[in-house]
């Protein structure tokens, strides 16, 4: 067994010796070469995998008709109509929930239901001292300046 370690480590000596001589531009040179190396065997390896798929399906085609089977009867069963986590959720469906609505009482165009306050509100808010940013004020507002309408 200790003579198969002496050829590995004579074997990484010899390689520090066969690059200790080589200048930049060799060495990167040699890198280079390695890289296009390994991309054209990155490449070929993706070729002869689709190579043994292609031979996996024919197999599986034959072991299908030749018991007697459609393609199309076994195909269906080994894989799954839908898949998990594929394809969009399934929508929840809408909310029957209705919301109060503010109407002012001197404009009936002007209604307020929920979410960004509409540009009349805030500036009704503001002149008679209420602050559009406090929930305080809205609160407030909405319950002393507004009609409130039950959805």
């Amino acid at each position: 067994m200790a003579g198969q370690f002496d050829s590995i480590t004579h074997t990484s000596e010899v390689y520090h010796v066969e690059y200790a001589n080589l200048s930049v531009e060799e060495i990167q040179r040699q890198l280079d070469e390695a890289e296009s190396k390994k991309a054209q065997l990155k490449r070929l390896l993706e070729v002869r995998r689709q190579e043994g798929k292609d031979e996996v399906v024919q197999q599986v085609k034959d072991i299908i008709t030749s018991n007697g089977y459609e393609l199309s009867e076994i195909l269906g069963l080994i894989s799954p109509r839908r898949r998990r986590g594929s394809g969009p959720a399934p929508r929840k469906p809408a909310s029957n929930r209705q919301y109060r609505r503010y109407v002012d009482p001197d404009n009936a165009d002007n209604v307020y239901v929920r979410g960004v306050l509409p540009g009349w509100m805030k500036d009704k808010m503001k002149t008679q001292g209420y602050d559009p940013a406090s929930k305080d004020d809205r609160e407030a507002f909405k319950a002393n300046s507004l009609t409130a309408l039950e959805a």
